[in-house]
């Protein structure tokens, strides 16, 4: 995340993160996490959510998006000005995973986020039985140093 808040001390240190991912994912949970807000009252994104924190001297607004099939269309009005996406993928979520990695494949050939920093979320490794990083580095064919693997805590 260091190296990310660096490419931002070339603007006004603020910066947008557009946050994606198959409905389901855990994208409003991971920002409700590091909002420290209840996550207990989670429900699908509709549209998108907005939240701002300030972080180090960095004003970091986050866009969660929906993931849900008929929203995906519209991740492009999203694209404008990105600083990082992030990806989430469900590791418990194995049926979906082609799925998933045909989204991400497709974001990464958008002309609008090139430029934009990629980290890419492995969310609910904490559940027994979910896919190793290993799993989700062969299936997506990622060829990148780090996938987070576990929740982040702020």
């Amino acid at each position: 995340m260091l190296s990310v808040l660096r490419k931002a001390r070339l603007k006004d240190k603020e910066m947008r993160i557009l946050m994606l991912g198959l409905d389901n994912s855990g994208k409003t949970t991971i920002v409700k996490r590091i909002m420290n807000e209840d996550v207990n009252s989670v429900s699908p994104t509709l549209g998108f959510i907005i939240k701002t924190i300030d972080y180090e001297g960095y004003k970091l607004n986050i866009w969660d998006v929906g993931g849900q099939k008929t929203l995906r269309t519209y991740w492009k009005n999203y694209f404008e000005k990105t600083d990082t996406l992030i990806w989430v993928v469900d590791a418990t979520d194995s049926e979906r995973l082609e799925d998933c990695k045909a989204e991400l494949k497709g974001l990464l050939l958008q002309e609008r986020l090139m430029g934009a920093s990629l980290l890419v979320f492995k969310n609910k490794s904490d559940v027994p039985g979910c896919m190793t990083t290993d799993d989700i580095r062969e299936v997506c064919a990622l060829e990148m140093r780090y996938l987070v693997d576990q929740i982040l805590h702020f």
